[in-house]
């Protein structure tokens, strides 16, 4: 066998595990331990291979299996997408765990589903359509999204049955004998399937795990995305026993011989006014023609010895959940919000990242310490955005020296974040909702938390630490979790190039972030702020965590990982015990690549999750909130387009409303996937990603956890001409009024 052959042996078999993830052939090199002139073969091999059709690739040159390993080149495997109402759906060709994959979707007509669901992997047979080009029909389902749901007991023909919560099923699933259980009807349950319903007339049957409670009890909400996503109540018993042993053997109240006592260095937290544990702080001191910042980060890693019951969970864990009512933490209490908490007036453990820099933002020096603060207050962001506008009023309460450091922190972020974004960083922020809770624990409102100064503040120092120590672990060429964003691929930046055309902004080509932050700037403040700012979003990434160096693109940081929450975050854990390992002298410090590969796909598998069930939970309790308002109008904004309609997400609360394509303006439309639209014939029939639309409440469905919403008006759609014609004025009397109110912020700061 030669080595042609015997690579792409070996490939093959490597892409047909069920752990195969899509990867660069570089990383598919070193998972086989290929040698430099081997992986040269290999990449030989892989081209090969997709101008056979056995292998093709994906977003970014990822190496993804074809449909045609089924053996049937009319055969494909993709990820399915029920659509709203109407029985069909999608699927969308490619491995169902690469988000960034993307092909053209497949047409699955009603009845030829199998029964799929959101987001299973299922296999397809292509079929010539009776109405000209392709569809689809579901031969096979591979992989389920999910087994286990939530739902609704009721009785159905005299049997116990369960309606499924967030599915398009709408006749109950059987459940068996529930004889013993103290189960009545609308009672809400967890259940795992056992059969699944089908486009046949099977009806599914599944088993109830458990019996959460009354389905008129608000808290309800809350529980069911728990158990949705998998998100435990407590912490095993052997686990709170460690933390508890941890906090026994605490000493707080002097410094540990071997750290470095920072406890006379003023220090400061700013945080959320509700924030529950304090992970970071900040000292920094103004020095002859140069800046010293301390960055002063919990040492988690002190309270969580490795392989340790505490570490085993907080690893699975990954991640701290922060739902809207309570939060589900990474690690317990007793540490998170006590022991390893930077509280004021207490001494602390910390690793502190030093960095030494000039007037001009040159640093000179870097240094990573062992230490112990006591930190000299506490503030929330709203107490700090305060103190900007005012900071003469403030230092009667909070004493000069802590005034003095404020202003410092104000003067040296804010000259940092200007070098950022001069040097290429993209300006995506998108605002937090919180939402309102009267006493009952119903949704009575919700808001944006604006990104004020303050919250800028922190950022920037934040980001300063992240690469501070990124870059001193590159430089030493260890292994280590980085924070990854990929560059958006050219056929995303073609797509949102044409898009930007199509609004009338003639600004070239959109291929740097330059270019890109350009199109930002032109279209702040005017109409078409909203519908760019989507357009972005959607050409980019998704930030994951994995060994390759591969850079932040949006950040336009070339060393970059996390560091700064190790409280809430588990890849931060893992740099905090390389540090330490490098701070004891240790030779072989770092952990194996293909080892911190699947810790990578854990860890961002478990964020997504995270993301997913903090999302979903606000719009449950918004769809509660939304339900004694139908008929009520609301603002929205095209966030994503569909062949079957579009999703209009709402401006002042963060929920997407449905607006199925029959009930557009009648027309026959058309889906432009490059351009992301909806387009008919008649004149201004034009749906597009951004555009700006009222749209009326028509249904909320709790069951399937969708809001259903009816057209009022378009208002992109015939204002282009005069938008095209008035951006750039537009935007340019918006950039003057920035200026103008920075100059009186800054008068109000001085008086």
């Amino acid at each position: 066998m030669d080595v042609s052959t015997e690579l792409t042996d070996r490939l093959l078999r490597l892409l047909s595990t069920p752990q195969y993830r899509p990867s660069k052939p570089k990383q598919i090199a070193t998972q086989l331990k290929l040698d430099a002139d081997e992986t040269k073969e290999l990449r030989r091999v892989v081209k090969q291979l997709v101008l056979e059709g056995r292998v093709v690739y994906g977003s970014n040159h990822l190496v993804v299996p074809a449909g045609a390993f089924t053996g049937e080149p009319d055969l494909v495997r993709g990820t399915f997408r029920r659509a709203m109402g109407g029985g069909f759906g999608f699927v969308r060709p490619g491995d169902h765990e690469n988000e960034n994959e993307v092909a053209e979707h497949l047409f699955v007509p009603p009845g030829s589903t199998l029964g799929a669901l959101e987001g299973d992997l299922v296999e397809v047979r292509v079929r010539p359509s009776r109405k000209g080009g392709e569809e689809a029909v579901v031969v096979e389902i591979l992989q389920r999204a999910r087994r286990q749901f939530t739902g609704t007991f009721r009785m159905s023909g005299g049997k116990p049955a369960v309606l499924l919560d967030g599915t398009p099923y709408h006749q109950p699933v059987s459940v068996g004998d529930v004889r013993g259980l103290p189960i009545s009807d609308e009672d809400k349950v967890f259940v795992e399937m056992v059969e699944f319903p089908d486009d046949r007339g099977n009806g599914g049957e599944a088993v109830i795990l458990e019996r959460l409670g009354s389905g008129n009890n608000p808290e309800i909400d809350t529980l069911l995305i728990m158990r949705q996503y998998g998100l435990p109540d407590t912490f095993p018993e052997k686990v709170l026993n460690e933390a508890r042993q941890q906090a026994d053997a605490f000493n707080d109240t002097s410094v540990p011989e071997h750290r470095k006592d920072l406890t006379g260095l003023l220090t400061i937290t700013i945080d959320p006014f509700d924030a529950r544990d304090f992970d970071d702080a900040i000292s920094l001191q103004r020095e002859t023609d140069r800046w010293r910042l301390w960055v002063h980060i919990a040492d988690v890693s002190s309270f969580l010895p490795v392989g340790s019951e505490l570490d085993e969970e907080a690893k699975n864990r990954a991640t701290s959940v922060y739902l809207p009512d309570r939060v589900v933490p990474m690690i317990p209490e007793i540490i998170s919000n006590h022991l390893a908490s930077l509280q004021p007036d207490q001494i602390r453990l910390v690793k502190t990242v030093e960095i030494e820099m000039l007037d001009d933002l040159t640093i000179t020096h870097t240094e990573v310490h062992n230490a112990a603060i006591r930190s000299d207050k506490r503030l929330n962001y709203e107490q700090v955005d305060q103190f900007l506008a005012d900071p003469q009023r403030h230092v009667e309460s909070w004493g000069a020296p802590i005034c003095d450091l404020l202003s410092r922190m104000h003067t040296l972020a804010m000259k940092m974040r200007k070098a950022r974004f001069k040097a290429g960083s993209l300006s995506l922020d998108m605002p937090d909702t919180k939402l309102i809770f009267d006493k009952a624990g119903k949704v009575k409102g919700a808001y944006l938390v604006d990104n004020t100064e303050s919250h800028q503040l922190i950022e920037e120092f934040m980001l300063a630490g992240n690469q501070a120590v990124a870059t001193w672990l590159d430089d030493l060429e260890l292994n280590f979790l980085h924070r990854i964003h990929e560059a958006p691929q050219r056929r995303k930046l073609r797509a949102l190039q044409i898009f930007v055309r199509d609004l009338g902004l003639d600004v070239g080509s959109v291929e740097s972030r330059f270019e890109i932050q350009k199109v930002l700037d032109l279209v702040a403040g005017t109409p078409l702020e909203q519908a760019v700012n989507f357009a972005v979003l959607k050409s980019m990434n998704k930030a994951v965590y994995g060994p390759q160096r591969e850079g932040h693109y949006a950040l336009d940081m070339q060393h970059y990982c996390h560091f700064t929450s190790p409280i809430r975050r588990y890849p931060d854990l893992t740099v905090h015990r390389l540090v330490q390992k490098l701070l004891e002298g240790k030779k072989t410090p770092d952990d194996p690549f293909p080892m911190l590969l699947k810790l990578g796909h854990h860890c961002s598998d478990m964020e997504r999750n995270a993301q997913q069930a903090e999302r979903e939970l606000i719009e449950l309790k918004l769809l509660h909130f939304l339900k004694k308002k139908v008929g009520e109008s609301l603002e929205a904004v095209i966030s994503r387009v569909f062949a079957d309609g579009i999703d209009a997400r709402c401006i002042k609360l963060p929920v997407d409303g449905f607006l199925p394509v029959t009930s557009l303006p009648q027309d026959n439309y058309r889906f432009e996937r490059t351009s992301q639209q909806l387009v008919g014939f008649k004149e201004g029939n034009r749906f597009r990603l951004g555009d700006q639309l009222t749209v009326r409440i028509a249904k909320v469905d709790l069951q399937e956890r969708q809001l259903f919403v009816d057209l009022v008006k378009n208002h992109s759609s015939r204002q282009d001409a005069a938008v095209k014609k008035s951006a750039k004025s537009t935007s340019s009397k918006y950039k003057t009024k920035r200026k103008k109110d920075r100059r009186e912020s800054k008068k109000r700061r001085k008086r």
